[in-house]
């Protein structure tokens, strides 16, 4: 008989103290209480909007705010993780400025396009950073249980990865991607591509086609199918659409992972009826000769939300405790960059016509 046994991601000795470098809401719902909930100490924080970075700072008890960067840069110690969660497109700016041998982590996307995503790891080779990227869907205590389970062959062979995605997504809660040449894949389905790649490793091609909506034309794309090319014996397909109308009843948001004798599907709970969300679930099913092919639930402690931003800020702390390069490394992360570029190359050059 199966039994489960969920083993918690691998946590720092020493916690290395944070300064946080943008007050946004992705640092309000996600980073800060995520740090709260481990017992991570962020000791400063900045953004060009003052008011934004002094109304986090009294909700999360952070005890220096910061008027200016070259402040923050010229009071911090010495052995500090910056989180950086800024626009893609002014990552590398920021990066110039930080200290010699500094570790950071990187809100994602790494940049816009692959292009500043290779100037983003020049420059933490010249500046000889520490560097990672908040690719943190990998961490998520429901992946993490997924994880252990097909490490262990529990499933089997791992032959297929099916990510399906079928929500309304309030874009205008996100004003500054309108107007912006690429949306859905580099701000959404990269979490995908992400996570794909790090169960599967890199694929051999991609397939891509992404799409806007007769509602939402400003936005340059809000649906994708994307399919990542392992080879004849397993599949990776990504469906996404955001422009689920029709009432939260009917919404989707799975993970699924299959393998020879056995499959485990994850509800996104996030993603469905958003911003409120619902309960996520964990399901899974290994198979016994002569026994029903039956179903099974596992309570998994924890969400995408804010658990698992803990788990890309422990990667960065580990680093610094090791001197080995983080999971979440700029070096991995520019492959996920890569693949995101060969997917709206592949949009772009189209099928093959009739």
């Amino acid at each position: 008989m199966f039994v489960y046994m969920y083993e918690a991601m691998p946590m720092p000795t020493n916690l290395t103290p944070i300064y946080m470098i943008g007050a946004g809401g992705i640092v309000r719902d996600a980073h800060l209480p995520a740090y709260k909930l481990a017992g991570f100490q962020v000791l400063g924080i900045y953004d060009v909007d003052v008011s934004k970075a002094k109304m986090l700072a009294d909700i999360f008890d952070i005890p220096k705010v910061f008027e200016h960067l070259a402040d923050m840069l010229q009071e911090v110690p010495k052995k500090v993780v910056f989180d950086l969660a800024v626009p893609g497109s002014a990552i590398a700016a920021v990066l110039e400025k930080l200290p010699i041998g500094a570790a950071v982590l990187m809100q994602k996307p790494m940049g816009n396009n692959l292009k500043e995503a290779t100037r983003i790891l020049e420059i933490t080779k010249e500046r000889q950073l520490l560097a990672g990227v908040n690719f943190q869907l990998r961490y998520a205590p429901f992946i993490n249980a997924a994880r252990e389970m097909i490490d262990r062959r529990q499933l089997g062979i791992l032959c297929g990865i099916d990510i399906h995605v079928d929500v309304f997504t309030p874009w205008q809660l996100w004003k500054f991607l309108y107007g912006l040449p690429r949306v859905e894949i580099l701000y959404h389905s990269i979490h995908y591509i992400d996570l794909i790649r790090s169960f599967l490793g890199n694929p051999v091609s991609v397939f891509s086609k992404t799409v806007k909506h007769p509602a939402m034309m400003e936005l340059a794309s809000v649906k994708s199918n994307i399919i990542m090319d392992y080879g004849d014996a397993i599949s990776a397909n990504i469906i996404t659409d955001h422009t689920h109308i029709y009432g939260p009843d009917k919404e989707e948001a799975t993970i699924t992972f299959k393998g020879t004798i056995g499959a485990i599907k994850i509800k996104l709970g996030l993603l469905m009826n958003y911003p409120q969300g619902v309960a996520d679930k964990f399901e899974y099913i290994i198979l016994q000769d002569g026994e029903e092919r039956k179903w099974k639930s596992v309570n998994i402690e924890g969400g995408w939300f804010p658990h698992a931003f803990i788990g890309s800020m422990a990667q960065m702390m580990l680093a610094i405790e090791t001197g080995h390069q983080p999971d979440n490394s700029v070096v991995d992360a520019l492959d996920t960059m890569a693949c995101v570029e060969a997917a709206y190359m592949a949009d772009s050059q189209g099928g093959v016509k009739l």
